[in-house]
């Protein structure tokens, strides 16, 4: 990812601080205490997952469990529930591995189905717009806030989980991480390693929620008005 200016803005911020910029010799601090990591310290995956479901509900989110085999009959479910009609899905190669083409079969008669194609543009936020249903799978699963982590790229639009008016989250059991701690260190390790990581990454928490005005809750105020977490065990 290429970055422009960036000596340009550094040299004229350390100017504004009235020091010389510093390009060498700066270390990371060991903090005495990291309050951060002792959150959840030592769950597993099964009770990081209890956590996750509890945390569902005061998000207004719904929560539902399955396993490869049944994740297709839940889809379906789901999908109906929230009355079919066009779905939209980034092109990710999880799509295959959990059985996502058979669902999608079984809906072919009253449901229309795209998959994010880049080499179409803006046509992809258009369909979006109008789609009934966004559908992503988490690439990480922050337990404390429900919260799930989108990577995306250019076969995976933002518009898929912000413009339709339901959204639904496949999330594989082994992506939870208790919170926002965790998800960082992953990002992080990636970036150190030279891995290739996304330019935007999305922090989702269920359906679109306001409490500006005068601190009362108003969930679907903009985006998904209703959202379904479906958490897969592997």
């Amino acid at each position: 990812m290429a970055v422009y200016n960036r000596d340009e803005f550094l040299n004229k911020l350390a100017a504004k601080l009235g020091r010389p910029r510093r390009t060498e010799g700066v270390v990371r601090p060991v903090w005495r205490v990291n309050p951060q990591y002792e959150v959840f310290k030592g769950m597993d995956q099964e009770e990081l997952m209890n956590i996750f479901a509890n945390q569902c509900e005061a998000i207004h989110t719904d929560f539902v469990r399955t396993d490869v085999a049944h994740l297709k009959n839940v889809l379906v479910d789901v999908i109906r529930r929230y009355g079919g009609k066009s779905v939209i899905l980034p092109k990710d190669p999880r799509n295959e591995k959990y059985g996502l083409p058979d669902c999608f079969h079984e809906l072919q008669q009253d449901t229309n189905i795209h998959v994010w194609d880049y080499t179409i543009g803006k046509e992809n936020e258009k369909i979006a717009e109008q789609a009934n249903i966004g559908i992503t799978f988490s690439d990480i699963t922050l337990a404390e806030t429900a919260t799930v982590t989108l990577f995306h790229n250019k076969h995976h639009g933002r518009s898929i989980s912000l413009m339709p008016k339901n959204y639904i989250a496949i999330i594989p059991k082994s992506t939870l991480v208790p919170r926002m701690t965790q998800a960082a260190a992953i990002i992080h390790e990636k970036i150190e390693k030279g891995e290739l990581v996304a330019s935007c990454v999305s922090f989702i928490s269920g359906p679109s929620n306001s409490a500006d005005i005068e601190m009362n809750l108003i969930v679907g105020v903009h985006g998904p008005v209703k959202a379904t977490y479906i958490l897969v065990d592997e």
